[in-house]
Parts: structure tokens; sequence; C-alpha cells
């Protein structure tokens, strides 16, 4: 038998035509998950999983999100913005956010067939056709929303770094602004100047943070984030936590986030002083900033917020 000796040439030939062979692979494998997926105007539920989920909604849902599906404390659950909020998305998503967070007062209540039957009345609503097959478990991961459009989506972009809203206002404000503003209010309370506290036992990182970025450098950085971070109120495209999208285009609304900005570089240069009694008596301008806000466009009783009331994200 004849012995074969792999040269370097012939090595390379063969490793060339093994990488083709993976490439080829793999594109038919993207392909075929491609042809796949479904987006929803291809028929992804049934009329009578429809049905099913209307009632349900009328007993389960409706004191949140509207007779119309609307959005009232809650966002709207039909029409463009619902398509915008879930755009590119599987519909898996969203029968995991209704299984395991609603109704807000009893969540993880109902069952996965129960979140699918209230997914295809969205569905419905929304006017995208039924189908002959019905929606079900295998099916969700391969059913996507359409894409946003770009328009509607009105994402910018910095340095190939998506600057798409990914929270709704109320989320972002929990998330970023609150947690700030919080730091900035407790100088009334509490000298930044103090001993640096220690980490607690057992441990907890939420706590262990306060013990490595603490006193006045924590006010600086708090100062420092609603600087950086209140222009993103106005990020195109982003909405209000009942859907509908944030009034940016309105005088009296870039007003207010402007005045945040202002006060906040204000308050960043008081904590240059570390003067505890001079920095705390300007948290009251804080909290009118924020009321200020509040009074005319902040949602009442909003559905994480708990409690119903006054719908004020309409302007």
């Amino acid at each position: 038998m004849m012995r074969i000796f792999w040269g370097p040439a012939a090595m390379r030939g063969t490793l060339a035509v093994a990488m083709c062979a993976l490439i080829a692979a793999a594109a038919f494998s993207v392909t075929g998950q491609a042809r796949q997926a479904r987006t929803i105007p291809d028929g992804a539920y049934t009329a009578e999983q429809a049905q099913r989920g209307q009632q349900l909604y009328k007993a389960q849902c409706v004191a949140c999100h509207g007779e119309k599906l609307q959005g009232v404390v809650g966002p709207m659950l039909a029409g463009e913005a619902f398509l915008t909020a879930w755009g590119g998305r599987s519909l898996a998503e969203l029968v995991d956010k209704i299984q395991l967070t609603m109704p807000l007062q009893a969540p993880n209540s109902l069952t996965r067939p129960q979140a699918i039957d209230l997914a295809a009345y969205m569905l419905q609503a929304t006017s995208l056709r039924a189908g002959q097959d019905a929606l079900n478990e295998a099916a969700l991961k391969q059913v996507m929303f359409p894409a946003a459009r770009p328009a509607a989506a009105a994402a910018a972009s910095s340095g190939g770094v998506s600057m798409a809203p990914a929270a709704n206002l109320a989320q972002f404000m929990r998330g970023v602004t609150f947690p700030n503003a919080n730091i900035l209010f407790n100088v009334q309370v509490k000298d930044p100047g103090a001993e640096k506290p220690r980490a607690p036992v057992p441990f907890d990182y939420l706590l262990w943070g306060y013990t490595q970025y603490y006193g006045w450098q924590a006010v600086d950085q708090a100062a420092l984030a609603l600087i950086e971070t209140t222009p993103l109120f106005m990020l195109p495209g982003r909405r209000c936590e009942n859907g509908r999208p944030v009034p940016v285009n309105r005088a009296d609304y870039q007003q207010f986030a402007q005045d945040l900005v202002n006060l906040a570089k204000d308050l960043y240069r008081a904590s240059q002083a570390r003067n505890q009694e001079k920095f705390a008596a300007m948290a009251e301008q804080l909290n009118d900033a924020c009321a200020n806000c509040h009074k005319v466009y902040r949602d009442v009783g909003t559905a994480e917020g708990g409690g119903l009331g006054t719908d004020r994200c309409r302007q």
C-alpha cells in the first residue's frame, strides 16, 4: 500500500475544502431556519383561539388595558404601537410575559394555553389574519412579529451601538432616574462624609455596592448620572407605560427634561463643596423639578405601580 505524505500545500488544500463544506452547511442551516420562521401575517393562530382569548380578556384584562385593548393604565395591546413594541420578537416572548407576569394582582395564575389564547386575541384585534393551524408551544419561537418599521422605531445609532429604546419611560425612570435621585435626596438625612459602611454579613450584593462607592463619591456619580441619562427621556420611539408615545415634541415636556439636566449640573457643582447642609437645601429643588413634569405627564396608578387612577400620558 502506498503511503501518502501530507505536505503543507496538501494540508492547506484539504483544510480549504473542509472549510467550504462547513460554510455551505452553515449557510444551509441558516437558510433552513429562516424558512422555518414565519411572520404573524402568515396566519399563526386560529379564530377559535382568538375567541377563547377574548372571553378571558374580558374577565382578566379589560380593567387595565381597556375594552378595545387601547391601553388605560396598562399598555395598549393592539395596533401599530403594539406591533412596534414587539417588533422583531417572537410570540414566545409575548406569551411568557402574559403567563408569568399577568394579571398584575395575580401573576403566574394563567395556564400556558390561556396565555396563548390571549396572545391570539391580541393578534386578531391588531387585524392580523387567522390561519388554519392553531398556535401551539412548538410554533411560538418560530412565529415572529414583523420587524418594526424604521420610521416607527426611530432608532439612532452611534459608533454601531443601537440607541433604540428597550424600556418604556416608567421602567427607565424606575431603573435609572429614581435610584439616582434618591441618592441625592438622602443627603438630607445622612451625611455623605460619615464613616464608610461595612459590607453586610450575610453577603448582599446591593448593600456591598454601597460600601464600594459611597459618601460624596456616590453623590457625585448620581448627579452625573442624571445629567447623562435625562436626555434619554427624549429618545425617539420611547413610549409611556400605557403604550402611547412619549410626548417628545411638546415644548413643556422638553423644558421639564432640560430643567432636570440643568439642576443636576448645579447639584454636581454643589457636591464638590462637600457641604451637607448647603447640598441638602437644594434637594427641594430636585423634588420640584420631578413634580413639575409628573403633574402633567405621569401615569397615575400605573400597571406596575399598583392601583387605578387617571391616565395622564395622553398629551
